[in-house]
This record gives structure tokens, C-alpha cells and sequence, in this order.
């Protein structure tokens, strides 16, 4: 494909069609990005994407628009806006182009659409709003803060926003999915971990990483507790139940709060450095430290899920 004009429509922006931007831009670099709403360019024509503007969704002719009557629906009838339908299309070769392996294609581009783009198709759309005291901190809302005022007199000044705008929205879209990516990375040595762990309650990791999803998918209900190296020291952290904060099982109510030579005396552990008063995470100094703690708090745990 032969693409030199990126064409969506002047004015104001929004996070969709800047979004799309991002994408279509790493596909097609040597493109122009056209902001207009002249007909002739709006036209279809081997030598450009249309999108957010257009009046129609026809892929064969690399036109985008969802603003039509008769506009594509998901298959569980949720809309798309143009950033939804860019990222059916595209989304899979933009990941690629991150260097992403090639069998974390499909996956990543299935949970980032239902993470991340689902939620701006739905925002522009108007089939949600954010609500609340952050509301406002919604990345839609955030990536029009960055729109020029509206007694802006420089004439350049919606090209100029959404050329900052487009930066912004660039790092968070790489963000996004290097995260995905990563958090499927590390699927693969939590899993291993967990294997290796057999019955034990406790799963040693070799750094930190995303290990809560891994565990759900295993199964590993049994497993109440993970350690692993940081930088200086060593970690140890209880797994939710959920995506709320409720854990399998807290650290022990003794703990709470203490540090160093404190925590030391109350839990026997010579090394143990501190725990968090939420009883979440605590650290020590060694690995043997760490892992000891380990076994005092599923130790207390199970004679508190006894009683």
C-alpha cells in the first residue's frame, strides 16, 4: 500500500481520530497527516487512509468514519468510533512494528481493544461518560485539555495542538501495549514458577512482575503468597482475589507497621526490615529472611482460616 496523506478533518480534535494518528502514523511514516474537510481530499484515492471524516466505512477503500447512519457495531453491538475501527485493521501490524513476537500478535491486539480502545469508542460515542470526582482524568478528557483555548488568535493553533497532542497520545499507546506484551512475558515465567512451586503456598519469582493473572489462569488457588528479589533487598507480597484489595491472606496483624529492629523482634526473623500497615507487602534483607517470613504468615494464615 502506497499511502502518502493521512486525511481526518480540521477543527477541534478528540482522542479517536488522534489516537488513529498514532497508529497510522508508525504503519506509514513517510505520510502526511491532512487535517481538512475539503471534498476533493476526502475523496477516496490509492494514495491515502480516511478517518473520522468521510461518511462512510468501506476498508477496500481505506475509508474509517463511523458517524453514518448505519455505522459498524462490534459483534456484541458495542460501537466503534474511528480509533476502533483503525485498530481492527491495523492494530495487529501496529504491534508487530513494536517488535512483538509474532505468537503475542492476536492476544495483545484482543486485550488492548477491550482495555484501551474499547473505553475511547464507547467515551466518543457518547454510550459513556465518565463520571465522578475523575471524571476529568479519563485519557479522552486529558488529551483534549490539550486543545488551544478558544480565544487562541494564532491561526496555526488547532494544527499545532494536535501535533503536541499526538506525541502524548503516541507514549501511551506504546505504553500500552509494551505493557500488554510484557505482562505476557511474564505469563510465561510465573506459570513455570508455579509449576515448579507444586503444592506450596508460597511462589518465588525471580524479579518483580506482573503475577496475579498467571496465577488465576493456572489455577493455583492454593498459592497465598509471592517473593522475589528487588533491587537491594527482597520483597514479599499477598496475591488478591480479585481486582479489588481483599487478599487470599494478610500478613500477620503483629507485623503491621514495623521496621528494622522492630519487626525483627516481634517476628523472630532476624533480616526483616519492614511491613506496610496494610499488611500487603513486607521486605527483608536476604532471600532466607523473605522466605522465612513467608512461611511464619501462611503459617498464621492457615491457623486463622482454621479457627
Amino acid at each position: 500500500m502506497s499511502v502518502q496523506f493521512l486525511v481526518t478533518h480540521s477543527g477541534g480534535f478528540h482522542a479517536d481520530e488522534l489516537l488513529s494518528s498514532v497508529i497510522l502514523t508508525r504503519l506509514f511514516p513517510e505520510a502526511s497527516i491532512v487535517r481538512t474537510r475539503a471534498p476533493d481530499w476526502i475523496a477516496p484515492a490509492p494514495d491515502r487512509i480516511i478517518y473520522d471524516v468521510g461518511g462512510a466505512y468501506d476498508p477496500a477503500a481505506n475509508i474509517f468514519d463511523h458517524h453514518q447512519r448505519g455505522a459498524p457495531l462490534r459483534d456484541d453491538g458495542q460501537p466503534y468510533s474511528s480509533f476502533g475501527l483503525v485498530w481492527k485493521h491495523f492494530g495487529r501490524d501496529y504491534i508487530a512494528a513494536l517488535g512483538t513476537p509474532a505468537n503475542h500478535l492476536d492476544s495483545i491486539h484482543e486485550s488492548f481493544d477491550g482495555s484501551f480502545v474499547l473505553p475511547i469508542d464507547l467515551v466518543d460515542n457518547g454510550a459513556q461518560s465518565p463520571s465522578g470526582p475523575l471524571a476529568g482524568l479519563s485519557l479522552s478528557s486529558l488529551l483534549e485539555t490539550l486543545k488551544p483555548d478558544f480565544d487562541d488568535t494564532d491561526t496555526d493553533a488547532d494544527e499545532k495542538a494536535f501535533m503536541q497532542a499526538l506525541a502524548v497520545a503516541r507514549s501511551f499507546v506504546e505504553a500500552g501495549v509494551k505493557r500488554a506484551a510484557a505482562k505476557l512475558r511474564a505469563e510465561s515465567v510465573v506459570l513455570a514458577a508455579i509449576e515448579a512451586t507444586g503444592p506450596g503456598r508460597v511462589l518465588e519469582l525471580p524479579m518483580g512482575m506482573p503475577f496475579r493473572p498467571a496465577i488465576e489462569k493456572a489455577g493455583a488457588d492454593h498459592l497465598l503468597f509471592v517473593v522475589h528479589p528487588r533491587d537491594k533487598d527482597w520483597c514479599l507480597t499477598g496475591i488478591r482475589r480479585g481486582e479489588g484489595f481483599e487478599l487470599r491472606a494478610d500478613l500477620p496483624a503483629a507485623w503491621a507497621g514495623l521496621v528494622n529492629e522492630d519487626l525483627e523482634k516481634v517476628s523472630g526473623v532476624p533480616g526483616a526490615t519492614f511491613c506496610h500497615n496494610g499488611r500487603f507487602i513486607a521486605a527483608a534483607r536476604t532471600r532466607a529472611a523473605a522466605l522465612t517470613m513467608a512461611e511464619l504468615a501462611v503459617a498464621e494464615a492457615l491457623k486463622s482460616h482454621a479457627a
